[in-house]
């Protein structure tokens, strides 16, 4: 039970004032309350020792006698190396496209009930994933040791058409074929997983509307898919861009093979990697882009709102800074006569 002098002092302290209250406007003649964000203290100190760290980085990087820019400025859009960069993004067309139309099928194949189809998708993959990349392109390119020649003819009767193997598969060929075998083994997983990743009940809706089974995968299935399989796609094609560096040992003239002629003349093995360096980080970064859209376009059926674009969130942040010096300049601006500011 509370004593006399418990009560009275209860009493005489002051109401809080409605302005300061959550759901209150604020009293008459009284400006309103003043909302004050978190202070983050650990946070900043954080980010400025990343800043200072990157700083010291790239002024030793630019103060740095040895990467002799001049040089790479020189080299980097010669007709070697831009014929050598042509060659690349040629082969990183090819075999992805040529890797998705495989790796589709068994794919399909893959989620078929058919036993012996099932089995066969799982063994492509299984031997494919399992083979280093380099070995695969040096089997390949070695294959006439095994196929001397390859022919068309009636079997176990004459050949119609006989080829030397040696002369059928050139540097370049055998990279396609070597490069797409591989890509296709990982693409087939790419989209079966794609195709997992979509609620069951979606095709048993189709089925029970009459769609069949070819209608209901094109129309319902595949479009779903697509978020999943944009995102692992994506880094696949970036993957294979810097991937097809390797049928360098195949004398194959791509990027990094003219760029290794270059300075095995002139022995300026630094710069010259630098350059071949700048041409892979540009490239990746436009199909970075690309797949920022394409991730941004198929989920719009799914996302409740489409993260914004960097242009976009560029304009939010410098909409919130004006929004700000405005905050500021009016409440540093002298008071008018009339309390008007």
């Amino acid at each position: 039970m509370a004593t006399p002098s418990e009560l009275t002092t209860h009493q005489a302290q002051p109401a809080a004032p409605a302005a300061s209250l959550p759901g209150h406007a604020a009293a008459p003649g009284q400006p309103p309350p003043r909302v004050v964000p978190r202070r983050h203290p650990g946070r900043r100190l954080a980010a400025a020792a990343a800043l200072s760290v990157l700083a010291l980085v790239l002024l030793s990087v630019v103060r740095n006698d040895a990467f002799q820019w001049d040089v790479v400025g020189r080299y980097l859009t010669t007709g070697a190396v831009l014929q050598g960069l042509w060659l690349t993004l040629w082969l990183t067309a090819v075999v992805t496209a040529l890797g998705f139309l495989l790796g589709i099928p068994l794919a399909v194949a893959r989620l078929s009930g058919n036993l012996v189809l099932r089995t066969l998708s799982w063994g492509y993959v299984w031997i494919f994933r399992s083979t280093p990349l380099l070995v695969q392109l040096l089997f390949w390119f070695n294959i006439g040791a095994l196929y001397p020649t390859l022919g068309i003819g009636i079997p176990y009767g004459p050949q119609l058409v006989a080829v030397k193997t040696v002369n059928l598969l050139g540097p370049t060929l055998t990279a396609v074929i070597g490069l797409t075998l591989h890509e296709a083994a990982y693409a087939a997983e790419v989209v079966r997983g794609g195709i997992l990743a979509v609620d069951p009940g979606q095709a048993e809706a189709a089925q029970a509307l009459g769609l069949g089974r070819r209608r209901t995968l094109l129309r319902i299935v595949v479009p779903q898919a697509m978020r999943s399989i944009v995102p692992a796609a994506g880094n696949m094609l970036i993957g294979t861009l810097k991937g097809t560096s390797i049928v360098s040992v195949l004398a194959v003239h791509d990027l990094l093979f003219s760029v290794q002629l270059v300075y095995n003349r002139t022995y300026q093995v630094i710069p010259l990697l630098l350059v071949a360096t700048l041409w892979y980080v540009t490239v990746t970064t436009v199909l970075g882009v690309g797949q920022f859209h394409l991730e941004r376009y198929y989920a719009r059926g799914a996302a409740q709102s489409l993260p914004p674009t960097p242009s976009q969130r560029l304009r939010l942040r410098l909409a919130t800074l004006r929004a700000r010096l405005y905050t500021a300049t009016a409440a540093d601006a002298p008071a008018r006569p009339g309390g008007d500011r």
